[in-house]
């Protein structure tokens, strides 16, 4: 008996351990599959920009404080990191050539000039340095900035002056060909970190600043050497800022937001997005092609930020709505895209360079988000039909001649052939440009290009330099004695020819031929005496009959 209750104790407490287990068992949930929905079209197309197989991601000295692309083909890209400015193949990803000799701290900006010829980028012991691309030599340095350099920008389309700013909270507007400092531009009171030029016009820039504000400046104002013609307000310490493609918008970002604001408007504030939970740190506009219902492409312009939280988030601003967020190991400091839409690079705090191509499917225009958009419905196999962005739609019937029932014939425009002296003025070589404009012997040229020697105040060093002989000086001297008595180059003539004279006097008294040209200049310019003072005795003395026979 005294078994039989023990092994019925021992059967009620494992019964009773078998329902508590049974009553907090827990089963393991399932997977959520609201992360497993259909992607978009849109993050379809922002996906497909990956590095090729044989490509690693690049890891750099330090920090990559800034990317900027070519504006022209091959779309090559600079990034700055420690004191070195590397350029990159946008279509290798591979590193090109890479700049460091000149700089002694850390570069923190580069930019471009329209023509991918030059690049300036700043450094943190306050210079601004201009390079050729090609030959990668210094050209120029500017010297104004007592702190370090953080913004250092080309126009959209000038390219003889740029403008930077830095921790001395000054922006500075540069004439690059003399060195010279045209505007000093006071408004911010605190770190100057970024800044963006214009799209519609080479005359406007904006700057951002630590002090939490936007300003817009045009150096047109003559009041916007002591204060910018509009202020924004942002309310966090400002670390980048761009303008939008049509001119009227810009995208600021500071602390976890990015902000629109409406610069036509009076600078009115359009969005706020705070989908970061970190300091954004760069902006950039990226460019997809989308194909509209009625069959036709319109381009679509988004805006791009990166954060300290590793995010890069895809804003399409004219719906206010995030389209895609892609996350990365690292936080990250910049981000830039390519004109031509085929290439994204993205820099972090370590060094790591995550630059992405998009694959071109076809020919030239068919890798459009029109590849995703329209065909979500379709077979992979399905031929679509020829639209307007693609290249076989412009190609198809390229050889027909237009017969007379077209109504309208597109003719090919005719390529600019520049004169000699217009080449060499625009690579700087100011001697050899007067010396081609005197020898085509057109006094038209000749004249412009003096004038354009004076604006970039070369003009006497073009003298000073040349040969004393008769194939430049003689040259210079021959010109003066023949057009210094017209009219309409007189003024320029005679002065010049007065500063000739002062400056290459002992050449020209130790050369007989030059001597000559002196001679003749001097005796027409006396003969041009004698005749404006016979006009104007025959103008006295006809002045009183004139005026006698107006009162009859």
């Amino acid at each position: 008996m005294a078994i039989d209750q023990s092994t019925a104790k021992m059967a009620a407490e494992e019964q009773s351990r078998n329902s508590l287990t049974k009553t907090f068992a827990v089963k393991p949930k399932l997977k959520s599959t609201l992360n497993k929905s259909t992607p978009t079209a849109e993050s379809k197309y922002w996906r497909s920009f990956k590095a090729p197989k044989d490509h690693q991601s690049k890891t750099l000295i330090s920090a990559i404080t800034s990317i900027a692309f070519a504006p022209t083909a091959p779309y090559d890209f600079a990034v700055t990191h420690s004191a070195t400015v590397t350029i990159f193949s946008s279509e290798t990803l591979e590193v090109k050539s890479t700049i460091s000799s000149p700089f002694k701290d850390t570069v923190s900006s580069a930019s471009f000039r329209s023509d991918s010829r030059l690049v300036a980028a700043g450094d943190h012991s306050g210079d601004v340095r201009v390079f050729d691309v090609k030959s990668r030599q210094p050209l120029r340095r500017l010297r104004g900035h007592s702190r370090p350099v953080h913004l250092v920008q080309y126009p959209r389309y000038d390219k003889l002056h740029l403008f930077s700013g830095g921790d001395d909270a000054v922006v500075k507007y540069w004439d690059i060909t003399t060195e010279t400092e045209l505007s000093n531009l006071v408004g911010h009171k605190d770190y100057v970190r970024c800044g963006d030029a214009s799209p519609v016009s080479d005359d406007m820039f904006i700057s951002g600043s630590y002090d939490h504000t936007v300003r817009v400046w045009d150096i047109r104002v003559p009041s916007s050497n002591s204060g910018s013609v509009m202020e924004i307000n942002h309310g966090k310490p400002v670390e980048d800022v761009i303008y939008l493609p049509s001119g009227g918008l810009i995208a600021t970002a500071g602390g976890n937001s990015v902000k629109i604001w409406d610069v036509i408007g009076g600078g009115r504030l359009l969005h706020t997005m705070e989908s970061h939970n970190k300091a954004v740190t760069s902006l950039c506009v990226g460019q997809i092609g989308k194909r509209e219902s009625n069959g036709e492409d319109a381009n679509q312009y988004r805006i791009l930020s990166v954060s300290l939280d590793g995010y890069m988030k895809v804003l399409d601003y004219s719906k206010y709505k995030i389209t895609h967020s892609m996350r990365f190991p690292n936080p990250l400091l910049s981000v830039a895209f390519s004109p031509d839409c085929s290439t994204r690079v993205i820099g972090t705090s370590n060094g790591t360079l995550y630059a992405g191509r998009r694959k071109v499917k076809g020919s030239v225009g068919e890798g459009d988000l029109g590849d995703y958009i329209g065909n979500e419905q379709e077979g992979p196999t399905r031929q679509r039909a020829l639209r307007p962005s693609y290249f076989r739609y412009f190609h198809r019937g390229q050889n027909e001649k237009p017969s007379q029932d077209d109504n309208y014939v597109i003719m090919r425009p005719k390529k600019v052939k520049l004169a000699a002296h217009d080449k060499l003025l625009k690579k700087f070589r100011h001697k050899e440009a007067l010396l081609a404009a005197l020898s085509d012997k057109n006094p038209e040229n000749v004249m412009a290009v003096m004038e354009e020697l004076i604006a970039r105040r070369k003009l006497l060093t073009c003298v000073s330099n040349l040969d004393a002989g008769e194939e430049e000086l003689g040259m210079l001297l021959k010109f003066l004695q023949r057009y210094s008595t017209m009219p309409r180059y007189a003024a320029l003539c005679m002065g010049l020819a007065k500063k000739v004279v002062e400056m290459r006097g002992e050449d020209i008294r130790s050369s007989d031929g030059l001597r000559r040209h002196v001679r003749n200049l001097k005796r027409d310019v006396e003969e041009e005496i004698r005749i404006q003072q016979s006009l104007q005795e025959i103008q006295g003395i006809i002045c009183p009959m004139l005026r006698i026979a107006a009162r009859r």
